[in-house]
């Protein structure tokens, strides 16, 4: 017997369903389903550089040479991140991990791609596509999995009951040992059309849409879309991805132990000059303790723990977008993480946006958008 749909009005995680006519949660008929991120790919001029906050932030190193460097976390799998020496700090790729090569082949036939072999590190083979926001996008498989190093274990807590006896708590002041990739953040002027992309071509579920307020008949303009394992639950969010007049990078997350792991680990932070973005608190969607932080090139990267898992039987729920509703606590949101801060680069990305013909960021979303960010 099929399960039924579970629906955000059964208290899951949103105060709203879908309503009629609004943007599905899933494509009826995806070309793959992808399985999760495989890792993310950036350049950056100082490779040394880069794997010092690396391992501040609580990194392994997987593999290094003179032009390229690929962290990873505890658990086994492939590495989280791969860096490349390149002449500024940027933002590559998403890569994707498929079940099969016959995932590849299929993709190759629906979205134009080829499939090469990946020479290097990990072997494996690849198919490169492009969103419609223009994004390079991945799908990999056959990568080599790599072993589990010790992992940071959660601390004994005596919460309902005594589980620890003569025994103080005292967690070392050290980097927080990342355990996994868990979510990228993405930014487009086309958002519904990429949002489709990914769930035709990958099969990507969405958990939750955002829209901005008085705008929900327009649709949505963020949303968090999850793989579809069937019956094995998966990270709320795999990729998010929200309206604004950039196509950039926004942050990328990586689980650690617990509570403990993301406070210490942000202390040590701290104390080594690095600068925190945003935290410590516990987000509405996706409920993750997160703290937020940027490295040296002031890209932001994120600590989480205990972020929800969803099967494929959770439909999406539905919320209006604000800025005091991205956390259930912890401190006010900061102008650094929502990026609203006026620079050169905005106001052309605005301007550039508000010209062009083929997006949907137009003077109403632009208004929308600044009702958010002062919500």
């Amino acid at each position: 017997m099929a399960t039924s749909p579970k629906t955000a009005h059964e208290g899951l995680h949103s105060e709203q369903g879908a309503q009629r006519g609004d943007h599905p949660d899933r494509a009826g008929n995806p070309v793959i389903k992808v399985e999760d991120l495989a890792w993310l790919e950036f350049e950056k001029p100082d490779l040394d550089a880069a794997e010092r906050f690396a391992h501040d932030f609580g990194f392994a190193t997987a593999f290094r040479t003179g032009n390229e460097l690929h962290l990873r976390g505890t658990l086994p799998g492939s590495q989280c991140v791969i860096i490349r020496k390149g002449p500024r700090s940027r933002f590559v790729a998403p890569a994707f991990r498929a079940s099969s090569r016959a995932d590849l082949d299929r993709l190759t036939r629906a979205a134009d791609g080829t499939v090469r072999d990946r020479r290097g590190a990990g072997g494996g083979a690849v198919v490169d596509l492009c969103d419609p926001s223009g994004m390079p996008v991945r799908v990999v498989t056959g990568v080599e999995q790599l072993p589990q190093l010790p992992r940071q274990e959660p601390l004994v807590l005596n919460f309902g009951q005594v589980l620890r006896t003569n025994v103080a708590q005292r967690p070392p002041l050290a980097p927080a040992r990342i355990e996994r990739l868990g979510h990228v953040v993405l930014e487009t002027p086309r958002f519904e059309r990429t949002v489709d992309w990914y769930q035709q071509n990958l099969g990507l579920i969405v958990s939750d849409f955002l829209f901005f307020p008085g705008q929900r008949k327009r649709g949505p303009t963020m949303a968090f879309i999850r793989c579809d394992r069937g019956a094995t639950p998966a990270d709320h969010h795999t990729l998010a991805m929200h309206l604004g007049p950039s196509r950039q990078y926004v942050h990328s997350a990586y689980q650690v132990a617990d509570l403990d792991a993301v406070a210490t680990g942000g202390e040590y932070l701290k104390k080594r000059g690095y600068h925190r973005a945003w935290g410590i608190g516990r987000h509405i969607q996706g409920s993750q303790i997160f703290d937020y932080w940027r490295d040296p090139d002031s890209v932001m990267v994120e600590h989480f723990a205990d972020g929800d898992m969803f099967d494929n039987t959770v439909e999406a729920g539905w919320a209006q977008m604000s800025a005091s509703g991205l956390a259930q606590w912890g401190p006010s949101v900061t102008r650094d993480f929502l990026g609203a801060k006026p620079s050169p680069h905005l106001i052309r990305d605005v301007v550039t946006a508000l010209r062009a013909d083929d997006n949907e960021f137009d003077i109403r979303r632009l208004i929308g958008l600044l009702r958010v960010a002062s919500a």
